[in-house]
């Protein structure tokens, strides 16, 4: 069923009291009965009564009439007043307000009467005061309106002399984002009315929603003037989506018969919303209505208790003013009957029976006589009181309330203008406490209660449960007491804050995946990534360096730290193996110190050898500094142990080699050169070889020591501990200096590689030098590509690698030679002799091996 709801325009104009002659003290024009048509079909139209406007008019004339017996407003100065319907119709709007600014023909310029009119109030609808505003706005003409919320006309430069006493849309916009902010609400529909109101209702709301991150599902256009298919058409968006929470920014006349269609349809569960227009009024206010839109909620004007005004409603009779401007239609609809004084045409349908004449509304309970809950009566009177303290200022030129004066100016003199320019003026305080002025806008202070529709003993209630207020600075403050909402979905009523979104919030570990195509609050959820993490955010954020996300990506945990440890399986081996190393190499030094006074032992230079199985010995224990968790002394410790021990232990074997090649090689008989390369030059070779190690190890340690750090690269889920060499450069120096004192030990036993095959040291030289220059050049490319712990245990394979291939090269024939003594006496014989025979034929170059052999022959034998 289809309305249509007549609104007004009230007018106010100025007389004096004492002025008789051309002027009428209350002037009235009634071009059309104050009713509402509903369409019911083609053929029939219903004509019904729009009560709440009615009482609009009332409270006009009461306020005018209550200023009028106040001495201290307007003294010896009355208001009066024109009544024009517009029938919601901007245009009609336009026409009466034309008629209402027009000065009449009849009365002479000058009259001491003044204009036509000195302010208008008007009008409910925005649509209406947008084109009233627009017209009369070049001229000056004041118009305070009283229901008119839509934040366009807040636009001084298009409408520089428009007021209200309701707040603009903009604030209320803001009330209702924070009421969906409050309850967390992401996903909602929204119904406007196909006008001005509509449209920059939804338009600055939608804009204040986005901010949080709430998206629109759908927008219904509905009109009073639309057909029913249009309805059923935004009542199908309705069904077919997901949303539970719709507001409704529509006028009651243009909401009315949407919310018939969703009753009739029996569409429950949803959560509505109410702008100021429609959720207080009484009509949709039914038990019926309450099945679909029970536990609705929606922001509403302050509420205002004028006791005096329910004897005025009371009061109204048709037989007492039978003049009386929509007083007929009034009693006809409230009564149910029709004045005997008036003629047959009527509003309403002419079966009705006329009024005997004792009918009184007195004892009527109706919600028309209810004047303890006042929202958009007060704001009608609050605009005739404005009006009335604006006129006082211009014709005393002083407020209300100061110590009257002869009037400034004379009534004739009252221009538009100069009453616009005063209502901007105008700052008081109304018997009720409240304080009325206008901003630069012409708008009032916001201040909204907050409604929930609840029903009490059978009949629906506008329970107020909080509160908005707005200040100059644009700061808000929502108070709501969320434990006495009734929320109802269905024909259940619920404790529980309904929900709406488009998609579930994505759980701990996942984030929000856009879906194309479709609001941003609408998404997929997608498991964070590794490394990264979702708990509270709808973002993956990534961990900490030091951390990394669990299994569920809901938590960052620290990463597993890895370092080669002693009781992991290659920790156990490499320290097995190195104390093994270390072992051999002691059990050898014990060997050569028992059989010290041998011809092996002394043939093969015992102090050099104790000297090399020493520091071979070192070399071995060195490993085990590289295991265990890094710390600043063992990163020091294992690569400048391990660059000393190495330069002695090859010191050591460049002492021999020179020893025995330049031996051999003293070829002309006589020459000393052997003899040169005594115990002390041995010693010196030996210390100024280590020497150098140390000076560069003291430099590298001076300048940039090794640090233990934490390596990140190898693995996402590790930290590795590793010792960081500060220097690189220092570093390779090292290995480098070992290289070239190895190459140098190759070198010179390679020069002997043709001495005689009995007591050849060199060749054993010679073959373990092979061995260690092929673990440290394959050392090189293992040790850049091996990751973490592994580039530590490829330092510790080259050495012990190297060791033991200078320990069994060298010393494990020796060894075998002094415990075992397989070699038959014969074969010993042959070759003690044929050393001697050397001796003889090469003279005193053979002198330091001479003793030797003697001896080992004769022990031998």
């Amino acid at each position: 069923m289809q309305e249509l709801k007549r609104a007004i325009i009230l007018s106010l104009f100025l007389l004096y009291l004492n002025t008789v002659s051309g002027c009428e003290l209350l002037g009235r024009f009634n071009i059309y009965s104050f009713v509402i048509l509903q369409h019911v079909s083609n053929q029939q139209i219903l004509f019904r009564f729009y009560m709440r406007a009615f009482r609009w008019t009332q409270v006009m004339i009461f306020a005018i009439e209550e200023i009028n017996n106040d001495p201290a407003v307007l003294p010896n100065i009355s208001l009066g007043y024109k009544i024009l319907s517009s029938c919601s119709s901007p245009t009609n709007a336009v026409r009466a307000a034309l008629t209402l600014a027009s000065r009449p023909q009849e009365i002479d310029l000058t009259s001491p009467c003044p204009p036509a009119i000195s302010a208008l109030i008007a009008e409910s609808g925005s649509s209406q005061s947008l084109a009233v505003a627009g017209t009369l706005g070049p001229f000056q003409v004041p118009i305070v309106s009283y229901f008119s919320t839509c934040a366009c006309l807040s636009d001084r430069a298009k409408y520089p002399s428009f007021f209200r006493t309701i707040p603009s849309d903009y604030f209320q916009a803001k009330a209702l984002a924070a009421l969906v902010k409050r309850f967390g609400w992401q996903w909602i529909g929204a119904i406007q009315s196909d006008n001005d109101y509509g449209r920059n209702g939804i338009l600055a709301f939608t804009e204040e929603v986005k901010k949080l991150g709430v998206c629109v599902a759908f927008v219904g256009k509905i009109l009073r003037t639309y057909s029913k298919d249009k309805i059923l058409d935004v009542v199908e968006m309705i069904k077919k989506s997901t949303v539970r929470v719709i507001l409704a920014f529509v006028p009651e006349g243009d909401f009315y018969p949407l919310m018939e269609e969703v009753v009739k349809q029996n569409i429950t569960g949803i959560q509505w919303l109410g702008s100021e227009a429609w959720i207080t009024a009484p009509r949709p206010s039914t038990p019926e209505v309450y099945q679909a839109f029970g536990g609705a909620l929606g922001f509403v004007v302050q509420r205002m208790a004028i006791p005096n005004l329910k004897p005025f409603l009371t009061g109204i009779n048709p037989y007492t003013d039978p003049s009386a401007v929509f007083v007929r239609d009034f009693w006809e609809f409230m009564v149910g009957c029709r004045p005997v004084s008036q003629e047959e045409k009527t509003g309403t349908e002419a079966t009705n029976e006329i009024c005997k004449g004792n009918e009184t509304i007195m004892n009527f309970q109706d919600a028309f006589f209810n004047v303890m809950d006042l929202r958009v009566s007060y704001n009608v009177f609050k605009g005739v009181y404005a009006i009335a303290h604006a006129l006082h200022q211009l014709l005393f030129c002083q407020p209300v309330g100061e110590k009257m004066v002869r009037p400034c100016l004379n009534t004739s003199e009252i221009q538009p203008k100069l009453v616009t320019d005063q209502l901007q003026k105008v700052n008081f305080r109304n018997q009720f406490g409240d304080d009325v002025f206008f901003d630069v806008n012409g708008d009032p202070p916001a201040s909204y209660d907050i409604i929930n529709w609840q029903l009490i003993d059978g009949q629906v209630q506008h329970v107020t449960l909080g509160h908005f207020s707005s200040d100059a600075n644009g700061n808000y403050r929502l108070s709501i007491q969320e434990e006495e909402i009734v929320w109802r979905t269905g024909k259940m009523v619920i404790v529980e804050v309904p929900t709406s979104v488009c998609s579930n919030i994505c759980p701990a570990g996942t984030r929000k995946a856009q879906i194309k195509g479709k609001p941003t609050c609408c998404f997929d959820c997608i498991t964070c990534a590794d490394g990264t993490i979702a708990n509270s955010t709808a973002d993956c954020t990534p961990c900490p360096q030091e951390y990394w996300s669990n299994e569920s990506k809901d938590e960052c945990i620290p990463k597993m730290i890895e370092f080669l440890t002693y009781h992991e399986p290659m920790g156990i081996a490499i320290t097995i193996v190195s104390l093994l190393g270390a072992s051999l190499t002691l059990a050898t030094m014990i060997v050569f110190l028992h059989y010290r006074e041998t011809p092996v032992i002394k043939a093969s230079n015992s102090e050099l050898s104790c000297f090399l199985l020493f520091s071979l010995f070192l070399c071995f224990l060195c490993p085990l500094t590289f295991l265990g968790r890094p710390t600043v002394w063992t990163c020091m410790l294992r690569h400048t142990a391990f660059g000393v021990t190495f330069a002695l232990c090859i010191s050591c074997v460049l002492g021999k080699t020179i020893v025995v090649v330049t031996a051999f090689k003293a070829t002309i008989p006589g020459n000393k050169v052997g003899g040169k390369f005594g115990p002390a030059q041995q010693r010196i070779i030996v210390c100024f070889c280590t020497l150098i190690q140390i000076v560069i190890c003291v430099l590298w340690l001076t300048l940039k020591p090794p640090f233990p750090d934490m390596v990140f690269k190898y693995s996402n889920k590790k930290i590795i501990l590793e010792c960081n060499t500060g220097s690189e450069a220092a570093f390779y120096a090292v290995l480098g200096y070992i290289g070239i004192l190895a190459i140098i030990c190759l070198v010179l036993a390679f020069l002997g590689r043709k001495l005689p095959d009995n007591f050849n040291e060199a060749k054993f030289i010679t073959f373990s030098m092979l061995i260690f220059c092929a673990v440290w050049i394959t050392f090189i490319p293992a040790y850049v590509s091996s990751p973490g712990k592994f580039t530590v245990a490829v330092e510790i394979f080259a050495i012990l690698s190297s060791a033991f291939g200078l320990l069994l090269s060298i010393f494990a024939l020796k060894c075998f030679i002094i415990l075992i003594k397989v070699a038959s006496p014969s074969l010993i014989i042959y070759k003690c002799c044929k050393y001697h025979n050397m001796t003889l034929k090469y003279g005193n170059n053979y002198l330091i091996f001479h003793n030797v052999l003697i001896t080992v022959c004769m022990r031998l034998l």
